[in-house]
């Protein structure tokens, strides 16, 4: 449409500014990685070079940062897919009928192995039982015998159960009609791998909402190697969805539906109840701690209600995650197992009897692990300026999965979105996901065994060490921020805490009943300029 000339002739808007569609100068709102990412912007020649400073943007009706960085998703998660096809594999059996082609341990050689596969056998959902009802005898006749149910929490067994329903339905309707379909435990993970998918893109989507001005810090999460590698592993995308969704609430200032979520979460993996104490030390140092307790109380409504009705029908069976969690080792990706494959220590049990309780290590673990939140309570309570919600989630988080005796390779994924909202810093991220992604190769080929050409565990522990390193190098970035809040990228240009709900922008206001040493430092005073020192005498010349 062609505009309006004023009196001097010049052609003038047919709308006031107030009234068009969205056109923002580069840098006044919406943050341009390009011109603010070094990294982002060496990468940017391949496609012309940084965006203009003068370039008006947010008017693509079609291609927005949400559907741009969803579609990188999807991407990543193809690649993902592919990373697990070759344990997909069918040959012919011993009568002939199909099986899954695991010889000469496919799963480790081509770096596919996925837990959903075994499982599907393992915990009987081949058989259409109900998790939790069932029971089945580990290692009969031998001393490690042992009476097993399903060892994941509530609301990841009933999506087990859930899938198994849809895959034996799939597989039933496809004898009679043109369907596609394969053997029913490839079917089973490939209903499981879409369910995961989907979870992944609302961890991604709800991302992209709290990101604000810096809505493509998303894409870190998106197209993180992690994903490739381990979306279809676990399922670990479950709880991330609920952690990122009650995040995302919060930031929305709805309490309830943020512990309504994060409890759901709880129900399927633990992580996602660990924000909770981030929200609590924040609130205590605003005075809101009322809507704490609102997140607090949906959080356990939710995780009860979820929980209930399985505790009551089936109490062994419910108890199973936390019997597991209790009587098990020292993971091989855990810190402790590090010190034992380097040091040949035997642990701080020693050797254990079959289905022994590993009783002083928990107790370690556990002593650290609040030793940790101690630690992030103080900062949060007493840093000069508060901390953004992302920073103190991110520390917990990843304070959990160091002191922890498990830390399975695809728990990496609970850190990505964290990590992306606490420290967007590309290179950074980056160089810690590749890292982490890459602790996969090693993984598989000491699990294949020396005596198959595997590696000593050395290589694989040895890889670990590097991992941790890099996690403890953004635990201290992020710390240095907290305590630095100028070098806050997020906070540049007058932000406080786009996650924060009622937290952003809100004063200190701690309780009376807070201790003085818990309480937010005071602001230093500036110091004094130093007086000029008078500049020297210049001679020129020659002397004579």
């Amino acid at each position: 449409m062609q505009g309006d000339a004023d009196e001097a002739g010049t052609l003038v808007s047919p709308v006031p500014a107030a009234r068009r569609r969205r056109s923002l100068v580069v840098g006044t709102d919406r943050v341009a990685p390009t011109l603010a990412d070094p990294v982002v912007a060496r990468v940017s020649t391949v496609v012309g070079g940084p965006v203009g400073r003068h370039a008006l943007v947010g008017r693509s009706r079609f291609l927005t940062p949400l559907r741009v960085v969803l579609l990188l998703a999807v991407v990543f998660l193809a690649l993902g897919w592919g990373s697990k096809a070759a344990c997909l594999q069918q040959t012919p059996g011993a009568d002939g009928a199909p099986v899954l082609d695991w010889g000469g341990s496919r799963q480790y050689v081509a770096m596919c192995y996925s837990d959903t596969v075994p499982l599907y056998g393992a915990e009987r959902l081949d058989t259409g039982a109900f998790p939790y009802e069932t029971s089945w005898v580990e290692n009969p006749g031998t001393p490690q015998e042992m009476t097993r149910y399903m060892e994941y929490p509530v609301l990841t067994g009933l999506y087990q159960w859930g899938s198994m329903k849809v895959t034996k339905a799939w597989v039933s309707a496809a004898r009679t009609l043109p369907l596609p379909s394969a053997i029913e435990v490839v079917v089973y993970f490939t209903v499981v791998a879409l369910g995961l998918a989907l979870a992944w893109l609302v961890t991604v989507w709800a991302t992209v909402r709290v990101t604000g001005r810096r809505v493509w810090d998303a894409a870190l999460v998106a197209g993180s190697p992690l994903v490739a590698v381990h979306a279809f592993t676990n399922f670990d995308p479950l709880a991330t969805a609920f952690a990122a969704t009650g995040l995302l609430a919060w930031s929305r200032k709805r309490p309830v539906l943020a512990g309504v979520l994060l409890g759901l979460g709880g129900a399927a993996k633990l992580y996602p109840l660990l924000l909770l104490g981030p929200l609590l030390v924040l609130c205590v140092r605003t005075g809101r701690i009322r809507e704490w307790v609102k997140a607090a109380s949906g959080a356990a409504l939710a995780w009860g209600v979820v929980n209930a009705p399985i505790y009551l029908l089936y109490p062994q069976g419910w108890g199973e995650f936390f019997r597991l969690n209790t009587t098990r080792g020292p993971e091989p990706d855990s810190f402790y197992n590090v010190v034992t494959s380097f040091t040949g220590w035997p642990g701080f049990d020693g050797p254990l009897a079959p289905g022994q309780a590993p009783t002083v290590l928990n107790e370690v673990s556990l002593a650290l692990f609040v030793l940790v939140c101690a630690a992030v309570a103080g900062l949060g309570l007493t840093a000069q300026r508060r901390p953004r919600v992302a920073q103190l989630c991110f520390l917990v988080v990843a304070g959990f999965l160091i002191t922890n005796k498990v830390w399975s390779p695809q728990y990496s994924l609970w850190l990505v979105p964290l990590a992306a909202l606490a420290l967007p810093r590309t290179r950074l991220l980056l160089a810690w996901m590749v890292l982490d992604a890459l602790v996969w190769v090693p993984l598989m080929y000491y699990f294949l065994g020396t005596a198959n050409k595997g590696l000593p565990e050395q290589f694989f522990t040895g890889t670990v060490v590097l991992r941790d390193v890099a996690v403890l190098v953004l635990c201290a970035v992020v710390v240095r921020e907290v305590l630095r809040p100028g070098e806050d990228l997020v906070r540049a240009g007058g932000v406080d805490d786009p996650v924060g709900g009622v937290l952003d922008c809100a004063p200190d206001a701690p309780p009376a009943w807070l201790p003085g040493f818990l309480r937010p430092r005071p602001a230093r005073a500036a110091r004094p300029a130093r007086a000029a020192r008078p500049a020297r005498a210049v001679v020129t010349g020659v002397s004579g």
